[in-house]
């Protein structure tokens, strides 16, 4: 039998049941308590989460918000504590991530502190209100991506006592928090503020949500290093009388992440896992593509090891399920929605379809698609279909005028000479507008802005296209994208993105080599040679970074040649060091903020450090995304 999708001819489309008011009745149930105040401030007070900037969405959708974003905006929106069993309770809320609470014996356990210090505080003072002031007695990381591990200082450190209290995270975690974002931070950073919709004003025509939640905290995010790590599926740790059983995910949502049972209170957390969205496969802010087929598979793993054993399923995001025959349904179902689309997207890869070809034909089974669960709030078909696409096949489509393209913007401007000019493709364009192809429209009027960055008329008009785009999309990032986008056109790069902040202090020293690596200005360095020694005195370890041919290569001593150093090491006893540096890392992180130099011990030239820094690129934080 041949189907819509198969074909090509767009089908009916499936959508679930409005009148289905279970996911309402699970995110108001256990309800506790609601925030104590109206905003959340730093000490300074700065505001860094307003509860009152959800407030319109109490309200019927209007016509600038798909309706089923809509109800998963109203969904996200709610805040407070709440009760998911006996003992587990979660603030949902108070940032884009939920933390939740565990009750130990003495104290409680923290799992996946939010993304700043301050809301991370805000939310263990409401659980402690109500709950009594009890100590937080053990500190649990899911997986490596900020709003799951940035508010630690809020719970602990700071104010709160560190030592003695366990950290638990998943294998990889140290490595994967420091440079998942760390590498192409600049450009993650600045793409995820289209994501994120920052600039947007809070409202019906601008930011409704993420999908996943409102947004994200603007608070002081930091990081401590875990003191327990999860190696294995099975694994069995016990904190402050909790037993807690893990099974470990990588390659799915996080390249480091775990799911755990709490086998005494019968609870299963899936982490970012299984949520109340279809997720990305690949983030459009940018990130290592995910593994469809391992994230399908693990799912049907957490099914098989706690389904039976659970009477409610919670995670890091959203609300939880409640009844052992309604999560094991929610799990298989989120198993079965990331195996359709991996196998059905190779399915048409080997019949030689490319990327836009299988994401515009795809469509869910019903089964699937009139699951609330399952809709694109955060992830896409589209987007995901692609993804998977370039994890096995990569950026070429197999074309071969795919293979030597113009960039973006010599190739407008041969495509606006071909249609006559910026004036007639921008007229054009306003036909398929008020056609309806708005996605046409968009094609050519991006030409037209690159052809011509300086054509008002152009930029308007991309610009109401985009905010057409917007007001229907059901995915929350591709709306933000599109509203972005459109704020970008009217009002030029607005608003400095948010600071890196220098290297995180829990970078390896290899990790910071690394980053600098990537700064190295290739053409400029072509032509400089420098060595350079480190010995780093509280690690014990020594390093050389050499310079040469534009780059920088970083090599780690053997600990078995620590006594002769690199000048007696095999293969580098012939190359002696320019400088030779003895300093802790710490000392490392201030001399690359250029401060601390007349603090470090260190023989030789000085001049191969300036040399170094002389070739090292800086880089904007606020690129044109939309215009050239």
């Amino acid at each position: 039998m041949t189907t819509a999708a198969a074909s090509g001819t767009p089908a009916a489309p499936v959508t679930p049941d409005f009148a289905d008011r279970t996911d309402f009745e699970n995110a108001d149930r256990g309800f506790v308590a609601g925030p104590s105040s109206t905003t959340i401030t730093t000490d300074d007070g700065r505001m860094v989460w307003d509860f009152a900037g959800t407030a319109f969405l109490e309200g019927d959708c209007p016509d600038t918000v798909n309706p089923s974003l809509w109800r998963q905006s109203q969904l996200c929106a709610r805040a407070g504590l709440y009760r998911v069993t006996d003992g587990i309770y979660q603030v949902r809320g108070f940032d884009m991530s939920n933390m939740t609470l565990v009750e130990g014996d003495i104290g409680v356990i923290v799992v996946d502190p939010l993304a700043s210090a301050e809301t991370a505080a805000a939310g263990l003072a409401l659980y402690r209100e109500q709950r009594g002031d009890r100590p937080v007695t053990g500190v649990l990381f899911t997986h490596s991506h900020l709003d799951h591990f940035g508010g630690i200082h809020g719970v602990i450190g700071g104010g709160e006592r560190v030592d003695g209290v366990p950290i638990l995270a998943p294998q990889g975690f140290m490595e994967h928090s420091g440079t998942e974002n760390l590498y192409a931070g600049t450009a993650v950073l600045r793409r995820g503020a289209y994501c994120s919709g920052r600039n947007l004003d809070r409202g019906p025509t601008g930011l409704v949500g993420t999908g996943l939640g409102f947004t994200t905290s603007t608070g002081t995010p930091g990081l401590l290093p875990a003191t327990i790590e999860i190696t294995r599926t099975g694994q069995v740790e016990t904190v402050d009388g909790v037993v807690f059983h893990f099974q470990l995910t990588p390659g799915t949502e996080a390249p480091s992440e775990m799911n755990f049972h709490l086998p005494e209170h019968r609870a299963l957390c899936m982490a970012e896992n299984a949520t109340h969205t279809l997720h990305n496969i690949l983030s459009l802010r940018g990130a290592v593509v995910r593994d469809a087929r391992t994230w399908s598979r693990c799912l049907d793993e957490a099914v098989q090891l706690f389904g039976s054993e659970s009477d409610v399923l919670f995670a890091s995001h959203h609300w939880p399920t409640w009844g052992t025959e309604r999560l094991t349904a929610f799990l298989s179902a989120q198993c079965d929605l990331y195996a359709y689309l991996h196998d059905q997207t190779l399915r048409l890869a080997n019949q030689g379809r490319t990327a836009a070809e299988i994401a515009e034909v795809i469509e869910l089974p019903p089964g699937l698609a009139r699951s609330w669960h399952a809709r694109g709030y955060y992830g896409s078909v589209s987007h995901n279909v692609k993804a998977i696409y370039q994890r096995y096949l990569g950026w070429y489509d197999g074309h071969p005028s795919s293979l030597w393209e113009h960039p973006p913007t010599e190739s407008a401007r041969r495509y606006v000479d071909c249609m006559g000019g910026v004036d007639a493709v921008v007229a054009r364009a306003g036909e398929y507008v008020s056609d309806g192809d708005l996605r046409f429209a968009a094609q050519l009027l991006k030409h037209a802005v690159f052809a011509q960055p300086d054509h008002t008329g152009a930029k308007e008009l991309l610009a109401r296209t985009f905010e057409l785009l917007a007001h229907g999309a059901e995915n929350a990032i591709w709306r933000n994208c599109y509203l972005m986008g459109a704020l970008e056109l009217r009002q030029g790069v607005t608003g400095a993105a948010p600071s890196t902040g220098g290297m995180p202090d829990t970078l390896s020293v290899e990790q910071i080599f690394d980053a600098l690596a990537i700064r190295i200005n290739g053409p400029e360095a072509w032509d400089h040679r420098a060595t350079l020694d480190w010995h780093f005195t509280d690690l014990d370890e020594q390093f050389r970074t050499s310079l040469r041919n534009g780059v920088l290569v970083p090599t780690r001593m053997d600990p078995a040649d620590a006594a002769v150093g690199f000048e007696g090491a095999p293969g580098f006893e012939d190359t002696p060091a320019d400088v030779t540096f003895t300093l802790t890392r710490p000392q490392l992180l201030d001399l690359l903020a250029g401060k601390g130099l007349d603090t470090i011990e260190h023989t030789g030239d000085i001049g191969a450090l300036r040399t170094l820094v002389s070739v090292l690129d800086t880089t904007d934080p606020d690129f044109p995304v939309v215009t050239p």
